[in-house]
């Protein structure tokens, strides 16, 4: 049965059905396959998104929007630009601040690509070309899900269970995150380097740094108020979304005063969509998991792995090289949705850290969001700036290979992905 399921979606989605209908298709024919009642189809799907905690998702998605919308851009690049605009590379390593600075307020690579791509390409193609642009912008936004609030973690821990909290997600990612970006940033300075960009941007200031530095200060204090309050614990994830909702409101109509009360419709539709495709997701996948416990599926499934190892790092490799192939070629929320409750009970019994394991799923996943041929961040690119895509993913690779090697050191040194949660509490 749960074969059939399997492969009943993996073929509807390919024929081009849109993956929480191919889901839930499958779901109905693995019910009727099992010759459950079809009348508990409803309360289940009902119950699945009747969730508190699910409600952060929509509001992390409009506060991003609306900071987007307010202006935020132009102040994180300004306040870059006053530090390292003059280096080698300056402007691509203002690029990756940049996404450094949006993945601190909006966790979504693809917002995170589409501001970025619209606001810094035209100024870096001047300096270095269209393609290792483009390769710049699609790096520093694929930091979005990795870098605190994350909405692919709040998504990881909702289908984990009560045994990985937000919380404990969101700080798993901040030493690898800080790892990631320092990387790219050098990266960016070597590649600069051996082609000999130019030189560009204003000399370094003091008087100018401070006067940046004074000018975005309250702009960075939204990640801070939010994320730490949900760290110490002053309240939820879904209320700190719906403080940093608040919180880009004020900053957008009283503080740079670019947000229009016209902008709201589009903010509000653009979460609300995306929010309905992730909510439709997990609706049916609640029934495709059930499926899979009734055959018991996961069961099966560890037996297996422990048939042919008993080592948690050799585990660890061949979910990520599952979660490669599978990156390649499904969209990132379908893979939380379908594989989370199939492996994150299997890692626990291999002894694997629930939050080291949760965030080495959405690194592989992050890390597909950049490969092709069905990289997301990729499209997102392309379609923004007419980049080919074969010259963005050839500019592409460094970074993608700068990924691996920190899942790698991730794999390898657990404590890099632990010891902050483990100092928080978590």
């Amino acid at each position: 049965m749960s074969l059939f399921v399997i492969v009943s979606f993996l073929v509807l989605a390919f024929l081009g059905m849109p993956l929480a209908f191919a889901l839930g298709v499958a779901a109905v024919a693995g019910l009727w396959m099992a010759g459950i009642d079809l009348l508990m189809l409803p309360p289940r799907l009902m119950n699945a998104v009747n969730s508190f905690p699910l409600m952060s998702i929509p509001l992390f998605m409009i506060a991003g929007e609306l900071m987007l919308k307010g202006g935020i851009m132009e102040r994180l690049v300004d306040f870059a630009n006053a530090f390292i605009g003059r280096m080698r590379g300056g402007l691509a390593q203002v690029a990756i601040v940049s996404g450094a600075g949006l993945a601190s307020v909006s966790g979504a690579a693809v917002a995170d690509a589409s501001a970025l791509s619209s606001t810094l390409v035209p100024s870096l193609r001047k300096q270095y070309g269209l393609g290792f642009s483009t390769g710049v912008v699609a790096a520093a936004a694929n930091l979005g899900p990795i870098i605190p609030p994350s909405g692919a973690m709040i998504v990881y821990a909702f289908m984990a269970g009560s045994s990985v909290s937000v919380g404990g997600m969101f700080m798993s990612g901040v030493v690898p995150g800080l790892i990631l970006f320092a990387t790219f940033m050098v990266l960016c300075w070597l590649i600069a380097w051996k082609r000999n960009y130019p030189l560009a941007g204003a000399p370094f200031s003091l008087a100018h740094v401070a006067r940046e530095v004074r000018r975005s200060i309250i702009v960075f204090l939204m990640p801070v108020v939010v994320i730490g309050g949900i760290v110490a614990g002053a309240f939820t994830p879904t209320e700190g979304a719906a403080i940093g909702v608040c919180y880009a409101l004020f900053l957008g109509f009283f503080v740079t005063r670019k947000l229009r009360i016209a902008d709201l419709p589009e903010v509000l539709l653009t979460a609300a969509k995306t929010s309905a495709l992730v909510a439709a997701m997990i609706a049916f996948a609640s029934t495709v998991t059930f499926l899979f416990t009734i055959d018991m599926l996961p069961f099966k499934l560890a037996a297996l792995l422990q048939g042919v190892t008993d080592s948690p790092f050799v585990f660890l490799c061949l979910v990520a090289l599952m979660l490669l192939v599978v990156g390649m070629f499904l969209e990132s929320n379908a893979a939380y949705i379908m594989l989370v409750p199939l492996f994150h009970p299997i890692a626990i019994t291999y002894g694997i850290d629930p939050l080291h394991f949760g965030f080495l799923f959405v690194l592989n996943l992050v890390i597909g969001m950049l490969t092709p041929p069905v990289g997301v961040v990729l499209f997102v690119v392309t379609g923004i700036t007419g980049v080919k895509m074969g010259e963005l993913v050839r500019e592409s690779w460094p970074f993608i290979a700068a990924m691996y090697a920190v899942l790698l050191l991730c794999m390898l040194v657990p404590g890099v992905v632990t010891w902050l949660p483990d100092r928080m509490g978590y």
